[in-house]
């Protein structure tokens, strides 16, 4: 697990330390304000130097402690969280993260109608066995990372990826078009066969098929991927190395 020890969040525990001492020191001064009235000018002093000293020399050091702590609680957590959803070797969405993100967007759209429009891509590298009896499976986990790291920087903002099966990966365009759609599988089919493999050896090249699926209106994951999943088989008994879309009737 990692943990952020960047400058902003030491600011950001040094800034929370003396926010809250000069609170404890205010809370000290408003409270000895109404003894004020009957004490004598030095007393007054005195107790003022009192309210200064006390909550910087005991609150300071331990607010600092507590959110130093509650800083390290809310990095560890979120690096569960992110070790919860992302798929180890490829660094995008796993499936079941991915297929739930899926789940609320489609969701959310039954509520907003504006939104009840996307495309889902199911993406499968072809002939992956063969990279793996060539090159070894160390090199065909490197071809996944390729691949992945290729669909990511072909994607808008707001779009999904995640790795859904061994060397299958789901996409999900949401408010995307069928043309649209298109475009962006076309980009990631290109991108993935620019791709040098292995490294500065260009011995092979790593192509994909495509399938997918635009959809207006009602839908459920299970239907997109389904429909996808035919168009991805009718893109591999065609030659592979292709796009095939459908749009799913409403």
């Amino acid at each position: 697990m990692k943990l952020d020890f960047s400058a902003t969040g030491r600011a950001r525990v040094i800034a929370g330390t003396v926010i809250g001492t000069l609170f404890c020191i205010a809370a000290a001064v408003f409270v000895d304000s109404y003894n004020f009235p009957d004490l004598s000018e030095p007393k007054i002093r005195r107790a003022l130097l009192i309210d200064i000293l006390l909550p910087t020399v005991l609150a300071a050091p331990l607010l600092f402690l507590l959110l130093h702590k509650m800083r390290h609680l809310s990095i560890a957590h979120r690096d569960i969280a992110i070790t919860a959803t992302t798929d180890s070797l490829t660094a995008v969405l796993n499936r079941g993260a991915f297929k739930m993100l899926v789940d609320a967007y489609l969701e959310q759209a039954l509520k907003r109608p504006a939104q009840s429009a996307g495309a889902f891509l199911v993406i499968d590298a072809d002939h992956f066995k063969s990279i793996n009896d060539r090159f070894g499976h160390q090199r065909g986990d490197d071809a996944l990372q390729l691949i992945a790291r290729s669909i990511q920087n072909s994607l808008r903002s707001g779009d999904l990826v995640g790795r859904i099966g061994g060397e299958e990966f789901g996409v999900f365009l949401p408010k995307a078009g069928v043309d649209q759609a298109g475009v962006v599988a076309e980009r990631i089919r290109v991108k993935i066969r620019e791709v040098e493999f292995p490294p500065a050896t260009r011995t092979h090249t790593l192509s994909v098929s495509v399938g997918g699926v635009a959809f207006s209106g009602h839908a459920v994951y299970d239907d997109l991927f389904r429909v996808a999943d035919q168009c991805l088989y009718s893109a591999k008994e065609r030659g592979r190395d292709r796009v095939i879309f459908e749009r799913l009737a409403a």
